[in-house]
């Protein structure tokens, strides 16, 4: 059985919240470790997810991190709520560009 690993940095832009993680993740750049399974018998590679990992500031230790397991998915949820966060402060900073350039 073949497996790799790919690593990623993503940045938060706001805390976030991860199912699964009990703690609010500040904001700011984690690394993420995606392994994945080779799927054999067929006539292309085929790539299976098997984990997901996110290296994060421990707790109580400073300067320690610790890489907890979470879902995909779960980590997509927190970074489109996390994109969502962004297009709504822009929309306030737009809003308030026009009404005191109108004032």
């Amino acid at each position: 059985m073949t497996i790799r690993s790919r690593r990623e940095t993503i940045t938060f832009r706001h805390p976030a919240h991860i199912r699964g993680i009990e703690r609010e993740l500040p904001a700011g750049a984690y690394e993420v470790v995606t392994d994945e399974e080779m799927i054999e018998g067929l006539s292309f590679a085929s790539w299976r997810r098997i984990a997901t990992m996110i290296t994060v500031p421990s707790e109580g230790v400073r300067g320690a991190t610790e890489m907890l397991s979470i879902g995909s998915v779960d980590l997509a949820d927190a970074q489109a709520a996390d994109a969502q966060a962004s297009d709504v402060q822009a929309a306030d900073v737009h809003a308030l560009e026009a009404r005191v350039a109108h004032d």
